[in-house]
C-alpha cells in the first residue's frame, strides 16, 4: 500500500501498537475498570515485554475493494521486526532496526531502504515495544463494545483524534481481552476506508534468534537499494 495514509499510520499505529500487548501484574482487568483507567493500564502493559510473536490478519477496505493478507509477525526491542506473509502470496518484510527489506519470492527480487526514509505503512510497528503516550494524538476515549465483533469479556475502546489529525482519520477502535492483549485494531479514515489488524496466538518474551531479522538473498535474487 502506497501511502496516502502515511501520516496516520506513522502516528496512530505507532502510538496504539507501541503499547498494545501484555499487562504484567495489572491491579484490575479490562472488564471492571473505567475507560480512563483501562487506557492507563493499557499504556503500561508492555513494560516487561522484550519480544512478541503473533499470527496476524491484515485487511484493507476501500469502497467495494477488500485486500486481505495473513501470516506471522515477530517483534523485538530495538526496532527489529519480521512479517512473514503466507496468504494469499508469500512475501517477507524485515527490519533490523536501521534498514528495511521487502522480499517477494515470485518476483525474485528484494528491495532495501532505510527506516528513516521509508514510507512503508509497516514502519510504525517497529516501535511496538517503546514507551509511548496515546494522549499525544487522541483527545477522547470511550467504550464501544457494540461496534466490533468480539468474544466474551472483550472490551472495545473508541479513540477520537485531536483536531490536527481529524483530516486524516475519524476514529480508531481496539478490542482488548481481559488481560489487556489487543485482539483487533481498526483505523477508520476520513474517506471511510479502513485498515484492520487482528492478532491471535500471541506469545510473549520467547527467545527469538537474531537470524530472523536478517536476510540472505537466495541464488538468483536481485537486491535493489532504494534511496
Amino acid at each position: 500500500m502506497k501511502s496516502p495514509h502515511k501520516h496516520i499510520l506513522n502516528t496512530v499505529v505507532a502510538l496504539m501498537l507501541g503499547t498494545l500487548w501484555v499487562v504484567v501484574g495489572a491491579p484490575a482487568d479490562v472488564t471492571t475498570v473505567s475507560v480512563g483507567t483501562c487506557v492507563r493500564q493499557f499504556e503500561s502493559s508492555y513494560r516487561n515485554v522484550r519480544t512478541l510473536q503473533a499470527d496476524f490478519t491484515q485487511t484493507y477496505v476501500m469502497g467495494g475493494r477488500v485486500r486481505r493478507e495473513s501470516g506471522t509477525v515477530y517483534f523485538e526491542r530495538g526496532g527489529r521486526m519480521r512479517w512473514d506473509y503466507q496468504r494469499p502470496n508469500r512475501k517477507l518484510f524485515i527490519s533490523d532496526g536501521r534498514h528495511l527489506l521487502l522480499y517477494v519470492p515470485q518476483e525474485k527480487q528484494a528491495t532495501r531502504s532505510s527506516v528513516k526514509s521509508s514510507e512503508d505503512f509497516r514502519v510504525p510497528f517497529r516501535l511496538l515495544l517503546s514507551r509511548l503516550d496515546l494522549r499525544k494524538v487522541f483527545s477522547r476515549f470511550e467504550f464501544a463494545d457494540d461496534v466490533l465483533k468480539h468474544g466474551p469479556a472483550v472490551r472495545v475502546i473508541r479513540a477520537y483524534p485531536k483536531k490536527k489529525f481529524e483530516q486524516d482519520y475519524r476514529e480508531v477502535l481496539l478490542a482488548l481481552s481481559p488481560d489487556f492483549d489487543i485482539r483487533q485494531l481498526q483505523i477508520v479514515y476520513a474517506d471511510n476506508s479502513r485498515m484492520e489488524f487482528k492478532f491471535n496466538e500471541i506469545k510473549r518474551n520467547i527467545p527469538l534468534h537474531q537470524s530472523l531479522f536478517h536476510f540472505t538473498p537466495p541464488p538468483g535474487v536481485e537486491v535493489i537499494d532504494q534511496r
